[in-house]
């Protein structure tokens, strides 16, 4: 999409804004300036509560990182909407190559924040695979919405399932090799807990290797590969190019799981506190924006650009939708797709979803030990700040900072006892 095309479908996505923003201007006595080409929109000023004083954000320009995939949506609509100025901030999205360099950056100090896998956070944090940094969890962005595909070679073959998958990989032994984004990520999590739950070992039965999601299907297309765990609209993408089909969503290992996260190092937090709440509330706007059913469309074409996702509209406006198809024939609604706000359940960086990643690093040998969990947990979730955050932009917190879920195997998970849960499973490293 070329930027006369961008200017166009952002200045469409405003317009039910408009009356919600002359509301806020009622409420705050803000007053409005004008927009210049790429705002599309009267560039709001702070609030009372953030005009001035030891509340005003120490920052004015904040550095998000990004890799293109649908659910870094919220970074691209709280900066092009506007959304951060209105709480005295500047968010510059820098689009980044992979997960490896959003780490690296964030970790050095030239990305001040980032759209970052969950499990990337924590495994920084413990120096999984790498060094240390203390980390911080500002924010959850997204649940839902990644996806299992397996190369349509193995189509042929008769698989179409987990279980015709198992079934093959025992009758006919071989390297087979399957891609996740990150080995600490969310999509190795997926990968390795779909595998496990029929009874293929991901760490001894099959190869892993670790591809930038851009560049999964490609990957697929030359058979370097013989599935994936991915993020949309990748897995979409490989069914728009005959490469590939579906098995799984990541909602179908765990519903409504927590995925992206807006990550940061601890030392960012605690030079720049003001600034990194006031990017949780930008972001907590954006969030509310992008999940109205009326605004999804658009925001897809928004994100379809070059400078963003750089797909085409409609391999992200279907499952972005919950518009799913297999590459299989079969074609439903989910309504557990990618959802960004959900009445702010999303958002709230519940302690047992941190918890959850170290058991599963537990589980496959990423970690030797059982950690704190829990004391980990409340280093690098930021709850209190999250909480002031979602205070100023009356987004209701949940009551309680442990939720309990129930994933594809039938097991439990609520965070009550994080070490017995990492090692019940009979499937592991």
């Amino acid at each position: 999409m070329d930027k006369s095309k961008l200017e166009a479908v952002v200045a469409s996505a405003q317009a039910p804004e408009q009356n919600s923003r002359r509301e806020f201007m009622k409420q705050t006595g803000a007053v409005l300036g004008a927009a210049g080409i790429m705002s599309m929109v009267p560039m709001g000023t702070r609030s009372a509560a953030w005009a001035a004083g030891s509340d005003a954000p120490e920052l004015k320009e904040v550095k998000v990182g990004f890799i293109p995939l649908t659910d870094c949506a919220s970074v691209v609509i709280a900066s092009l909407m506007k959304f951060d100025e209105k709480y005295g901030i500047k968010i510059v999205p820098s689009k980044e190559a992979s997960w490896a360099a959003v780490r690296d950056k964030v970790v050095n100090g030239e990305l001040h924040a980032a759209h970052i896998l969950y499990g990337m956070v924590y495994g920084v944090h413990l120096g999984i695979g790498g060094n240390q940094k203390d980390m911080a969890v500002l924010m959850t962005i997204d649940n839902n919405g990644q996806g299992i595909s397996l190369a349509n070679q193995l189509k042929d073959k008769g698989v179409t399932d987990g279980p015709s998958l198992a079934k093959l990989i025992k009758a006919q032994p071989r390297e087979y090799t399957f891609a996740h984004t990150f080995p600490t990520g969310t999509h190795a999590m997926w990968l390795y807990y779909w595998l496990a739950n029929y009874g293929i070992n991901p760490i001894s039965e099959v190869k892993t290797i670790t591809v930038p999601p851009p560049q999964m299907v490609a990957n697929a297309r030359v058979g370097s590969m013989d599935g994936f765990c991915v993020g949309e609209p990748w897995n979409a993408r490989g069914i728009y190019d005959n490469v590939s089909f579906s098995v799984a969503s990541s909602q179908d290992v765990w519903p409504d799981h927590p995925e992206k996260v807006l990550g940061a190092t601890d030392e960012f937090v605690q030079k720049y506190p003001n600034t990194a709440r006031a990017l949780v509330m930008a972001m907590l706007d954006a969030a509310k924006f992008i999940d109205a059913e009326s605004n999804r469309a658009k925001v897809a074409k928004i994100i379809s650009a070059k400078s963003y996702v750089n797909a085409p509209v409609d391999v992200i406006e279907g499952r972005f939708l919950g518009n799913y198809e297999d590459g299989l024939g079969k074609k439903w609604h989910d309504p557990n797709h990618m959802k960004f706000f959900n009445d702010g359940k999303v958002p709230f960086p519940y302690l047992s979803d941190g918890m959850w990643f170290l058991t599963q690093h537990k589980r496959w040998g990423l970690l030797k030990d059982d950690p704190d969990y829990l004391g980990v947990a409340k280093q690098i979730n930021k709850i209190e700040l999250y909480k002031q955050a979602a205070s100023q932009v009356k987004v209701a917190v949940p009551k309680d900072v442990m939720r309990s879920s129930k994933l594809i195997d039938g097991k439990v998970w609520d965070g009550k006892d994080p070490k017995q849960y990492a090692a019940s499973f009979k499937v592991r490293a």
